[in-house]
């Protein structure tokens, strides 16, 4: 019998993402296959600590079922425990790592970095990819370059909305218009966005971004359809069926995603099936134009008057609830929570072992 893999679940974060990342990793611990892995939850908090163990399983309550919190505090060794600042990953302690975090602190790329410097195998995008993935502002220029159709957008930092104020607020309106939709730069989960409709609208959306992020971005309204791609793989990624939201708010605010349970997922859209598969191959062009790897949820407008597609953003580490967008596109096109959790296990690892056959030495010939 193979010795079974050890699997450190991360979640929690310095971020505003913080409670979906809870729930997300709720869901995650209860589908990981006990007869392959051995689990150990790490907690971090939002002031920045790493709880191992047993001591981050009270982060869970809420989230996940206590009979499920349980059954991983009887199965957790006694010896990895305890809070830390920066704990030790080690090889010796963890064979691969699971981050389920969301936003600023853990789909930046900077727990990746720090997992790529312990030398550990990680699931979902790397070091890169993660950051411009999660910087709204880079990856729009990304995606131009590859010849990807957006919205127009502005791109403003905080420091010149202070400083310029009238110069910034023509800028919009000249080139953008109102309606507009102002969104930090670095975060997901719709935090922070809002809509402005007129100038007065503007400043205050303007200020809500600016506390969350020293970069804004604005976009024109687009009357369109809200669709979704998974994404999964490495450098031969699968996209998924296609799936709509349709939005109970006004636009697809953090309150309609998580809050008042009133939104609707359409999996699969209703689409013709020539926009279907258009629609998954620019899902698979944003996801390597990036450089992406093991996982992405791939958002796209379909405006209402012409059909035509545009791309919105790319989400590097999505809610990843099983009732979240992208397990549901998985299901839909034929793989289960659970597979879906243990195959990108496997990608992290497939990854892991072709970076280990580069050569990091140097000699003359």
């Amino acid at each position: 019998m193979s010795k079974k893999l050890r699997v450190a679940v991360l979640f929690g974060g310095k971020s505003g993402e913080h409670e979906v990342s809870l729930a997300s990793a709720a869901s995650v611990l209860k589908a990981l296959d006990r007869e392959k892995f051995d689990i150990i939850p790490i907690g971090i908090t939002q002031e920045g600590l790493f709880r191992l163990g047993v001591d981050a399983l009270p982060m869970l309550e809420g989230k996940a079922e206590q009979e499920e919190i349980n059954r991983l505090q009887r199965s957790l060794p006694a010896v990895v425990s305890g809070t830390h600042r920066l704990p030790a990953f080690r090889k010796e302690e963890f064979d691969v790592v699971f981050p389920v975090l969301h936003g600023t602190y853990g789909e930046d790329g900077t727990i990746q970095g720090f997992l790529e410097i312990a030398n550990i195998p990680y699931v979902g995008a790397g070091v890169l990819a993660s950051s411009v993935g999660m910087d709204k502002a880079v990856s729009k220029k990304v995606f131009a370059e590859a010849g990807l159709p957006q919205a127009k957008y502005v791109s403003i930092l905080k420091a010149d909305f202070k400083r310029e104020r009238e110069a910034v607020l023509s800028r919009i309106e000249t080139e953008l218009g109102y309606p507009c939709f102002v969104k930090p730069a670095n975060l997901g989960s719709s935090v922070g966005i809002s809509k402005a409709k007129d100038r007065q609208e503007l400043i205050k959306s303007l200020e809500l971004a600016a506390a969350y992020d020293r970069k804004i971005v604005v976009e024109e309204f687009i009357p369109a359809h809200e669709v979704e791609v998974a994404v999964l793989g490495n450098d031969e990624p699968e996209a998924s069926v296609p799936g709509e939201i349709v939005s109970s708010n006004e636009f697809y605010d953090y309150k309609a995603k998580y809050i008042d349970g009133k939104s609707v997922m359409r999996i699969p859209a209703e689409l013709p099936q020539e926009t279907a598969e258009q629609l998954r191959k620019m899902a698979i062009r944003a996801f390597k134009a990036i450089d992406g790897s093991g996982l992405a949820r791939v958002d796209f407008f379909i405006r209402k008057d012409t059909g035509a597609i545009l791309l919105n953003e790319i989400n590097t580490m999505p809610g990843f609830t099983q009732y979240s967008m992208y397990a549901k596109l998985w299901e839909h096109s034929g793989v289960s929570y659970s597979e879906l959790v243990t195959k990108l296990i496997e990608l992290a690892l497939e990854r892991y072992e072709e970076k280990a056959q580069l050569r990091t030495d140097f000699a003359v010939e």
